[in-house]
């Protein structure tokens, strides 16, 4: 979905990838490398205050705001526009079959009279944007025709938390098709870049588990479950009388006493791999597939100490932790080590961020 992309050309100019999640806000900047290949300028993560963002909602605007300006500032650039995303739960996406060779005009007028069919609220109260994907698989004369239809309140939230903080948003996106293209980065990492394999991508954030399946890059199933990282640092504010965002920010900084290890980490990693297992097992029971050849984890939560072990003990598949950056260059500005741990909880924002090199 584009904002006016008619005035920006993404190529010539920088662009921050801008996630805005329950938790956190993440900014990741991007330049070419010069060799077809990306360097890592900078990038920054600023915790929020809890129930700032719910279920993907912005409660608090002012707060959600304060968070963005404070992690420009880390970043420490002049880059101003930025690319945002949408939860794919405040997007209605559907693809449609439309003969090719039409003007822009007459494309438009097809995409409206289609999208009155399957949006339950009237036009004028929605975002509409459409995308040509290319021919159709069935026949040489059509083209298939995605369309993406959002709540204008849902939008002009994430434009003003942006705006307020003085940024310029000029690429709106949805988070589910920014982590796709992070994960392309991330395929291409796999044994014969993962042609013809079946790779599940769990992204755990804080209180969501989303498992998409893949196979060359073409979503297969995806399901979401209720299960998150907010649950360990309760336990952890529990168990040590702290608050809940004391709580998350010694739990990011590994700074907790020892009896954290045994008492709340593991249980929570177990809990997590058998969440993993059942949400593969439906993938199993409701398509023709039975076997995974990688998994591929990501979010907040993929960030644990041990993760990807106690998830590769469970199901027995080889897993990997995401980080779409391991064969980019980095600046000066980017500790390597930081980055590397920080990596696989930035998936949106290097999705976001990599539209400025769309064609």
């Amino acid at each position: 979905m584009q904002l006016d992309l008619s005035i920006f050309n993404p190529k010539a100019r920088s662009l921050i990838g801008l996630d805005v999640s329950s938790s956190s806000v993440k900014m990741v900047e991007l330049a070419s490398d010069g060799k077809g290949g990306y360097r890592v300028e900078r990038y920054a993560i600023e915790v929020l205050p809890r129930d700032v963002v719910s279920d993907g909602n912005i409660v608090n605007l002012e707060a959600a705001a304060e968070s963005v300006r404070r992690a420009w500032k880390k970043l420490a650039t002049s880059t101003r526009h930025v690319a945002i995303a949408l939860p794919a739960s405040h997007v209605i996406t559907k693809k449609i079959i439309v003969a090719a060779g039409q003007r822009e005009e007459e494309l438009e007028l097809l995409v409206e009279s289609e999208a009155n069919q399957y949006i339950p609220f009237a036009l004028d109260e929605v975002n509409l944007d459409f995308q040509v994907v290319g021919p159709a698989p069935s026949s040489p004369d059509e083209i298939e025709v995605l369309i993406a239809a959002s709540r204008k309140e849902k939008v002009e939230d994430r434009v003003a938390v942006a705006e307020s903080a003085g940024l310029k948003p000029v690429v709106l996106d949805v988070e589910s098709y920014a982590v796709l293209a992070a994960f392309e980065l991330i395929e291409a990492q796999l044994p014969e870049r993962g042609k013809g394999q079946i790779v599940a991508l769990v992204d755990i954030g804080a209180n969501v588990m989303n498992l998409t399946v893949l196979r060359n890059s073409q979503p297969l199933y995806v399901r979401e479950q209720a299960f998150g990282g907010n649950q360990l640092t309760q336990d952890i504010a529990r168990l040590f009388g702290m608050t809940f965002e004391e709580a998350e920010t010694e739990k990011r900084h590994h700074n907790l006493p020892e009896k954290y290890d045994t008492e709340l980490l593991r249980p929570f990693l177990e809990a997590m791999a058998l969440e993993l297992s059942r949400a593969l097992q439906f993938f199993f029971t409701s398509t023709q597939f039975n076997q995974i050849n990688h998994i591929v984890l990501a979010g907040g939560c993929a960030v644990i100490p041990g993760a990807d072990e106690v998830v590769a003990s469970r199901t027995q598949i080889s897993t990997i932790i995401a980080n779409p950056f391991a064969e980019m260059l980095l600046s000066d500005r980017v500790r390597g080590k930081s980055l590397a741990t920080d990596a696989s909880s930035l998936m949106v924002a290097c999705g976001l961020a990599l539209r400025r090199f769309d064609q």
